[in-house]
């Protein structure tokens, strides 16, 4: 006969057993509620943040964010991506983060946002030479930088991810460059004394170099046409420039030394274009080129604002030079057009 005490043993044992399993369920629920607060509370970041997220696995992308202060516990970050493993893989990539970003939203940046698209401008009028430093030094691009020719490359804003090659750059400058000069050529005016898109390239580098103002580069354009037309050399200053360094920046004035060297781009000596072009245009001086203003300017030289003052005449253009010389004396400067031929089209801008 069984003792009246089993019954009550067993109903005890019975409900510690279920206060015990009730207790790891509610510690169960603490804990995963606790992860869940740690998962999506902000995080330490004081200030939006661009960080380069390296190759080498979840462990080594936690110690980064860690290391710059995006998240706390790169154990938590850890096991939040392995948890969370199946909405995708963690990217290697250059990222934005915002100040105060949680577990969660960092790991949706890694899985889904869109890469930091850095800028790379390339001015208009810049030489080859200069391109390549501006390539060369700018942060984010890798490898070696191939050749490419003077006016190659198509003076613009280029996005690009961290890490893209410079080679990739130079590749999408050439493309746009060519793509401008065809649509510029396609559309050229009638009877243009040019034979070809690379003497129209030609032309526009030195309209590129010739004047800043956009409203100028047509009527600088047909100053050069209309003396092309007439067999005039172009005397055209730049041209002297870069003959002078071979395309690196000039820091001096030119001399007249500089302007009685014989040189095939020396445009003081030589009739017609020069062999090449001087530098990169943009888009504005290549349909300047191809559809310059008509005109029957033949001259011009600087008037002291930033543009020019054309002339149709030696007589004309005289004047605008004695009005520049005056402008420069003012000014006290330590050289003025009276160094340079009197029929030169340009006040210059080496």
């Amino acid at each position: 006969m069984s003792s009246p005490e089993a019954p009550r043993r067993r109903l005890r044992g019975a409900a510690l057993a279920l206060g015990l399993l009730l207790g790891l369920l509610a510690l169960a629920a603490g804990g995963a509620a606790f992860a869940l607060r740690t998962y999506r509370a902000p995080g330490p970041l004081a200030e939006p943040v661009q960080i380069v997220i390296p190759r080498g696995g979840t462990e080594r992308i936690a110690e980064v964010l860690a290391e710059r202060g995006v998240v706390r516990d790169p154990r938590a970050f850890g096991i939040a991506a392995w948890l969370t493993r199946g909405r995708g893989p963690l990217r290697a990539a250059e990222f934005a983060f915002p100040a105060g970003a949680s577990i969660a939203e960092v790991l949706h940046i890694l899985r889904e946002a869109r890469p930091v698209q850095r800028r790379l401008t390339i001015a208009e009028g810049l030489t080859a030479h200069q391109i390549r430093a501006l390539l060369e030094r700018a942060e984010g691009l890798s490898g070696e930088l191939p050749a490419f020719a003077e006016g190659e490359l198509l003076p613009e804003t280029y996005a690009f991810e961290w890490g893209e090659s410079r080679a990739a750059i130079a590749r999408r400058a050439a493309a746009a460059m060519e793509r401008a000069l065809a649509e510029a050529w396609a559309s050229r005016a009638p009877d243009l004394p040019l034979a070809t898109a690379r003497e129209a390239l030609i032309l526009a580098s030195i309209v590129e170099r010739e004047t800043g103002r956009p409203e100028e580069r047509p009527l600088v354009a047909g100053v050069f046409v209309n003396r092309l037309r007439r067999g005039m050399p172009l005397q055209s200053d730049p041209t002297v420039a870069y003959a002078a360094t071979g395309g690196a920046p000039m820091d001096r004035p030119i001399s007249r030394a500089d302007l009685e060297r014989e040189h095939p781009y020396n445009t003081y000596r030589v009739r017609g274009l020069p062999p090449g072009p001087i530098a990169s245009p943009g888009r504005a001086a290549l349909l300047a080129a191809t559809r310059p203003e008509a005109t029957d300017y033949l001259y011009f030289v600087a008037d002291g604002t930033g543009g020019h003052a054309f002339g149709r005449t030696l007589e004309e253009h005289n004047r605008n030079v004695a009005r520049w010389r005056a402008i420069e004396r003012e000014r006290g400067a330590a050289t003025a057009p009276a160094a340079r031929s009197p029929s030169a089209p340009s006040g210059g801008r080496p």
